[in-house]
């Protein structure tokens, strides 16, 4: 299969001045050019997000998430876990993430936003997706990122990042030939 993968970067912090969109641009930087894939964004930051079960998510995200092959998630750590705008966005929607992958671009404090991670691995497994088990972490971003998303020296996560891509194409082509072999939601009952 030598089609694109589609690819949905999730930008998983809504607050004002958020350091997500610098994280984000050096993601979408590691994608340029690409062949693999076809990215589309999804960006929760300014839409109204679903606040209890059942509450309806916005038509183009919901749409997005849908059309997705395979998602990377950038999360900030908050209070040792990750921001509930995310969680709301994750729960608002239950077939869209099944039997997909997902990998983890995080940020934060020392702890580089690890454990933010690491809350959201049960929560996608609840979803039935798949996550991948390198992430790609920034410790104390803010002294390493300048504001349009350069690092000075990236070179280590970048081959952490190429390599976290070369997983999520993998994951996202042999996923999404099963899906079309089998519907996952005739298995999944």
């Amino acid at each position: 299969m030598s089609e694109k993968i589609s690819v949905a970067v999730i930008y998983g912090s809504t607050r004002a001045g958020r350091f997500c969109e610098t994280v984000a641009r050096w993601v979408l930087r590691q994608l340029e050019g690409d062949s693999r894939f076809e990215v589309d964004i999804i960006d929760p930051g300014g839409k109204t997000l679903p606040m209890a079960p059942g509450d309806p998510i916005a038509p183009e995200l919901m749409q997005k998430l849908e059309r997705a092959d395979a998602f990377i998630v950038i999360t900030p750590e908050y209070n040792r876990s990750y921001p509930a705008a995310l969680k709301a966005l994750i729960d608002s929607a239950h077939r869209e993430w099944q039997s997909k992958p997902v990998a983890f671009v995080s940020y934060g404090g020392i702890s580089g936003g690890l454990r933010a991670v690491e809350h959201l691995r049960p929560v996608f497994a609840e979803l039935h997706a798949v996550t991948l088990r390198d992430t790609v972490s920034f410790a104390n971003p803010w002294q390493r990122f300048a504001p349009d998303g350069t690092m000075q020296d990236d070179s280590a996560p970048a081959e952490a990042i190429a390599r976290q891509l070369a997983h999520l194409d993998w994951w996202a082509r042999a996923l999404k030939n099963a899906r079309l072999a089998t519907p996952y939601e005739e298995i999944a009952a």
